[in-house]
């Protein structure tokens, strides 16, 4: 018996970022390679390839902050946090977690005000010719999903019973904190 499709929402959930990203990526990759054969083979250029791989790059980086949120695979010392005591590990994650969440609703507030700038005081990009208040636009939506998937973490590990340390996977987790051997 086959398994029946995932609903769009499912598919959003588990494929939005690196959708995105993939296609950014790829959009990247495109515009380099175009340039250079027409620079290198014919001996001519494109004005809006590097503009376009720029922005591109931009959003790329954002969504894949936030599939490293969703897939906890962000910049985190786990040996330093499993070497203590079982006692405090959870209490650092946490604290670290809520000075994330922090700095992301602080970096929320600050991209909506550059963003309303870019709106009042409209910029045009040089070579595309587009509003640059829609690339940039990516600093508030970036954040805005890093702060969702970060919640979402928080959200699956209640409704789990908070067991282990919110977010990790099983085979991360440790019993007994490390022991260090002593020379």
């Amino acid at each position: 018996m086959a398994e029946p499709k995932p609903s769009l929402p499912r598919l959003l959930e588990r494929h939005f970022e690196e959708s995105i990203a993939s296609f950014a990526l790829a959009a990247i990759a495109l515009c380099v390679i175009l340039q250079v054969v027409l620079r290198y083979g014919f001996d001519t250029a494109l004005t809006w390839t590097e503009e376009l791989a720029g922005f591109c790059m931009a959003w790329a980086v954002y969504m894949g902050a936030a599939l490293g949120v969703r897939e906890r695979f962000h910049i985190r010392i786990l040996v330093g946090i499993f070497a203590l005591p079982s006692i405090l590990q959870l209490p650092l994650v946490l604290l670290s977690d809520l000075m994330w969440l922090l700095f992301n609703l602080l970096m929320i507030w600050f991209g909506f005000e550059y963003v309303g700038v870019l709106w009042k005081h409209t910029s045009i990009s040089p070579a595309l010719g587009i509003d640059q208040t829609w690339p940039q636009s990516i600093i508030v939506i970036g954040y805005l999903l890093i702060t969702a998937r970060l919640v979402q973490i928080y959200v699956l590990w209640w409704m789990a019973g908070r067991k282990g340390l919110p977010g990790m996977p099983p085979e991360f987790q440790e019993e007994e904190p490390l022991e260090l051997e002593r020379p």
